[in-house]
């Protein structure tokens, strides 16, 4: 694959892929939403369908990591080389933070309408007031749309959590390779990272909220920090290394655990 293969595939890839995934959680949380409180059920298959489309338009042009911590596993098995480690991980960032912008663009007057209502406000702040950045919650109002955030504030339980979930998926994507010609599943595997996706968010993202993607978090965290959303509280940085930490961890350890058990 070429540079330009790379970098195209990465950055679109991932900017659906974190379009309809914020989109979901926003589709979710904010007020005027058709699909507010749909629930976690919506949110995990939402996450689903967003790898599922991601995977599919980037697949023929760069492989379709759409995530460092799958970049790295696949560096550590062999499949990909080091030296393009430093390029995928720079596009899906740059595509994390594009599609953040344009879940933000598509949800403009329901943020608005979630960010200036009286209730929401009062639920932040305990009052009518504007949201104080030192007394409200440490996930500002709507960084749940864009970011991830522990329901337990633990951080050795919080990174133990996004290692192993990661581990999950990234051992799983590198094992579709075991068949009788070590092609892969081609196209089909985009849908079974999917459904393996979907199975994370509803058994291992209770904790968290399943990052498994260290730009899923970083690049909307970012994009959340530097959007004028008015009253929208903090960005959470105290906590954002962990969902970056814990997926690279947990890709680094299943391609090492596929080189072990599966080469």
């Amino acid at each position: 694959m070429s540079s330009s293969d790379i970098f195209i595939g990465e950055t679109i890839g991932t900017a659906i892929l974190i379009l309809l995934g914020a989109g979901v959680c926003a589709a979710v949380t904010l007020k005027h939403s058709k699909a507010q409180n749909a629930g976690w059920v919506a949110i995990s298959f939402g996450w689903g369908f967003a790898v599922l489309t991601g995977a599919y338009i980037a697949g023929g042009v760069s492989g379709a990591h759409l995530n460092p911590a799958v970049t790295i596993g696949l560096a550590i098995e062999g499949g990909t080389k080091w030296s393009d480690v430093p390029l995928y991980l720079a596009s899906q960032l740059l595509g994390a933070m594009i599609g953040a912008v344009l879940a933000w663009l598509v949800y403009y007057g329901q943020f608005r309408a979630h960010l200036t209502d009286p209730a929401v406000l009062k639920a932040h702040t305990g009052d009518e007031g504007m949201v104080d950045p030192a007394a409200a919650p440490k996930a500002g109002p709507v960084l749940g749309v864009f970011s991830t955030g522990p329901e337990i504030r633990n951080a050795v339980q919080n990174v133990v959590t996004e290692i192993i979930a990661t581990l999950v998926l990234v051992l799983a994507i590198l094992t579709q390779g075991l068949n009788d010609k070590g092609n892969g599943l081609g196209a089909l595997g985009a849908l079974i990272t999917a459904l393996v996706v979907v199975g994370i968010g509803l058994s291992l993202g209770g904790p968290t909220g399943y990052a498994i993607n260290p730009v899923r978090d970083l690049g909307p965290r970012i994009v959340h920090a530097l959007l004028p959303l008015p009253n929208k509280g903090g960005s959470d940085w105290g906590y954002a290394w962990i969902p970056v930490v814990g997926p690279l961890i947990g890709g680094a350890l299943a391609g090492g655990l596929y080189n072990l058990a599966f080469a």
